[in-house]
């Protein structure tokens, strides 16, 4: 009995582990983020705002806090009609992160407020033939909220902001000719965001 009893208590807490690790996939909103027209520097071509799809998974860690590592997709565009394009230029943002929540109070068992951050890269792919992939580092930080719907569902709500690294002197988008310069040093882009996390 005390053998069995073990067991059961043994895998009662491996199923309590396996409850604390949460998949989250949010839906939201992106806005933010420009670069310089190289044959006008006086204006800037600003990023379209549109809708992201990301996905998070988290995971304890052993001071309470919580591992993260997040995925963030946005289907964004430049006006074509700077580059001689009939349409806008398609351009897709990803973002990759590795980082970590920690709860005001309570804990992500109890939900409320929380902190969200995490560093890792930016990947710019542009539609147009021709144009170059560039990868850059970034950050991301944000602030949250969780409501427990019941022990391993919950409802998230996020403001994140992302900044993404980039030399101010070179040049974006290059394949045989440059089309887009970066102004400053950074691309810094804003979303707000809804998740339904589910535990295992």
């Amino acid at each position: 009995m005390l053998r069995a009893g073990l067991a059961s208590a043994l895998a009662l807490l491996s199923l309590g582990a396996a409850a604390q690790t949460t998949v989250t996939l949010y839906g939201g909103l992106r806005g933010g983020g420009g670069f310089e027209d190289t044959n006008d520097g006086t204006r800037t071509l600003d990023l379209d705002s549109g809708g992201t799809l990301s996905l998070s998974v988290d995971w304890p860690l052993a001071d309470g806090r919580q591992g993260q590592v997040f995925y963030s997709l946005q289907r964004s565009a430049l006006p074509g009609s700077t580059f001689g394009q009939p349409q806008d230029v398609k351009v897709d943002i990803s973002y990759l992160h590795f980082g970590g929540r920690t709860f005001f109070d309570g804990s992500a068992k109890a939900g409320g407020g929380y902190v969200v951050g995490g560093l890792g890269a930016t990947y710019f792919s542009p539609s147009v033939a021709g144009w170059s992939d560039e990868i850059r580092p970034s950050l991301n930080i944000g602030i949250g909220y969780q409501w427990q719907l019941a022990p391993t569902v919950a409802l998230r709500a996020e403001l994140r902001s992302y900044l993404s690294l980039i030399n101010s002197n070179g040049e974006f988008f290059c394949s045989g000719g440059c089309v887009v310069s970066i102004r400053g040093d950074t691309v810094v882009q804003f979303d707000g965001m809804l998740g339904l996390s589910v535990g295992f």
